[in-house]
């Protein structure tokens, strides 16, 4: 049997999803945010911000924001000033904040398409670099992704082995998996979390 995947952006019915997502995701790491704060990075940029509906529901989402290079959101903090939904030449950078994909839905496949869905925004958007914070020992999979990691930023509040990471916008995607489509129901198979918080700055 399949399921319907769908990548649409946020709606205000979303948010007790998006914020139990989170919750089950980060909070055993001590890196949840609270509704607030998630709120506040996507209304800086709802244009960039997303859920991933598998079936009849919320399964995942991904929050990114326009960021200085090499600086990062506060986990303590809400977002404060709206951004421009459109770069200017000083903000050619967006923060990939978050990423998570529902436990058991892990492995099939699904935060690579919401990872793809998202770089092809922001290039459309104008964006030269995606910056992003690998945490709890992730950076080895966002590594095998193109990113580099910044050894000399140490993202504060991001947990002990917290890497800030950036690499460019790709002008070529090639065949990517669509932002809709079908995922075979089963269980899922272990990987590496492509959907572990990635507060990225």
């Amino acid at each position: 049997m399949t399921d319907v995947v769908h990548i649409r952006h946020i709606t205000e019915a979303d948010w007790d999803g998006i914020v139990a997502i989170e919750s089950r995701a980060y909070a055993g790491l001590g890196l949840s945010e609270g509704r607030a704060a998630l709120r506040s990075r996507a209304e800086i940029s709802p244009g960039t911000c997303f859920v991933l509906d598998v079936g009849s529901g919320p399964a995942g989402y991904l929050l990114a924001l326009p960021y200085p290079a090499l600086r990062y959101p506060d986990l303590e903090r809400a977002e404060g000033a709206v951004v421009p939904s459109h770069p200017s030449p000083a903000t050619r950078n967006i923060h990939l904040h978050d990423i998570v994909v529902e436990e058991g839905l892990r492995g099939r496949g699904l935060g690579q398409r919401l990872l793809h869905h998202f770089t092809l925004t922001a290039r459309s958007r104008g964006y030269e670099r995606i910056s992003l914070i690998a945490v709890g020992r992730s950076d080895t999979f966002w590594s095998a992704r193109g990113y580099t990691a910044h050894p000399g930023i140490t993202p504060g509040g991001y947990g002990a082995n917290a890497v800030y990471m950036s690499k460019a916008v790709p002008t070529d995607l090639g065949a990517q998996p669509e932002p809709t489509g079908v995922v075979p129901r089963g269980p899922s198979v272990p990987t590496k979390r492509a959907d572990a918080r990635v507060p990225c700055p």
